[in-house]
């Protein structure tokens, strides 16, 4: 069988003919040609605007926001007309409108020493009338000539009703001011406590002016207190976005 002859190339044709044509350059007519952007112009030039763009967007988004919620809490004002009442014989010694805290003392006529800290909790309750946060409670009771301390934690909840809700959950007996150990057996948890020594523990602190009358007002003045400071951190935040414009 004969073989196939190859196909023989033109030696005139090269490999890179169309390679090397130039394509026709886009134009308006008349010969004027038109200048593309390449695409390293378009990314210098108009990406940072569009990102510029953007970003105005989302402040102004955020702003609206911050006015809507200013706007809202200045015109309710739940607690604006509520006058807090007596902490009968407790001086207000602390409160700082930067700090949450607060903290009241007393010094009785024989010499015992009752001091208060205080600041609100997770809200409990949510309902119109309410103070919807609990109040967490340190109260440490010290007496004259004793370097030991009582140190009871408590907590103070109103949810609408006629009366504050008032319960102690621990009762420390801390040897000395000065010995802040962790490793001291401070005793049980109150609730394991007997019923009997409960009722009369509490009436210990009431005895000292831990009552009714001064934990509603102590709920109110801590309402009041983390009212303002939120509308105070709204209004530094709008401020911020503005000048930013």
């Amino acid at each position: 069988m004969p073989m196939a002859t190859p196909v023989a190339h033109s030696a005139t044709a090269s490999p890179t003919t169309a390679v090397e044509t130039a394509s026709p350059s886009p134009s308006l007519g008349d010969g004027v040609a038109l200048s593309v952007p390449s695409p390293r112009v378009w990314k210098g030039d108009f990406v940072p605007v569009l990102d510029r763009a953007r970003k105005a967007i989302e402040d102004l988004d955020l702003l609206k926001i911050l006015e809507s919620e200013l706007s809202h809490e200045l015109s309710s004002m739940r607690y604006q007309d509520d006058k807090v009442g007596s902490f009968g014989d407790f001086v207000l010694e602390w409160d700082s409108p930067q700090s949450q805290d607060v903290v009241l003392r007393k010094k009785c006529s024989s010499g015992e020493e009752v001091a208060v800290s205080a600041l609100l909790g997770r809200d409990t309750f949510h309902g119109d009338g309410s103070l919807p946060a609990e109040a967490l409670l340190k109260i440490c009771i010290k007496k004259p000539g004793l370097s030991s301390i009582l140190k009871f934690d408590c907590v103070a909840s109103n949810r609408g009703g006629s009366e504050p809700e008032f319960d102690i959950q621990n009762a420390h007996y801390i040897p000395s001011s000065s010995r802040a150990d962790s490793s001291i057996y401070r005793g049980p948890l109150f609730s394991d406590l007997d019923p009997a020594l409960q009722h009369e523990l509490r009436q210990y602190l009431a005895a000292r002016g831990i009552e009714e009358n001064f934990t509603n007002s102590l709920l109110l003045h801590l309402h009041k207190k983390e009212q303002g400071q939120y509308m105070s951190w709204l209004q530094k935040l709008r401020d911020t976005m503005v000048e930013n414009q």
